[in-house]
């Protein structure tokens, strides 16, 4: 990771887990927050179970020993990057624009290939 963050001028992360696998889940908005206080530029997509926390006060209701609240960790993600409600997993779970928290967008798979594909580019998984 290290040298990948060196040479990325964007980091996309997409997180699939959520209260199902709390540590994945974690270690995702961990790894997020860490790279945008560091003056990476981030890009964080919540797929799967991790969408809920694009609505307001759920991730507050997440709870992992040893680790940071992760409305902390969402802020600090806000601040100074971006993040995305996967369109399909939005529309799933009954999702629209308006019951997000501010500045979420919902975009698609085009947009996600689109955000990987840019020059500098490192994408992680979780």
């Amino acid at each position: 990771m290290q040298s990948a963050t060196r040479s990325a001028k964007k980091l996309v992360i997409k997180v699939t887990a959520g209260a199902d696998a709390p540590e994945r889940c974690s270690q995702a908005f961990t790894v997020a927050a860490v790279a945008a206080a560091s003056g990476v530029e981030v890009s964080l997509w919540l797929t799967g179970e991790s969408a809920w926390f694009a609505l307001p006060g759920r991730a507050a209701e997440f709870v992992l020993p040893h680790s940071a609240p992760l409305p902390d960790l969402i802020e600090s993600v806000r601040a100074t990057g971006r993040i995305t409600l996967c369109t399909q997993c939005a529309a799933r779970r009954d999702i629209a624009e308006d019951d997000v928290l501010e500045g979420v967008r919902i975009a698609g798979a085009q947009v996600f290939v689109s955000e990987i594909m840019e020059d500098g580019v490192q994408a992680l998984v979780y």
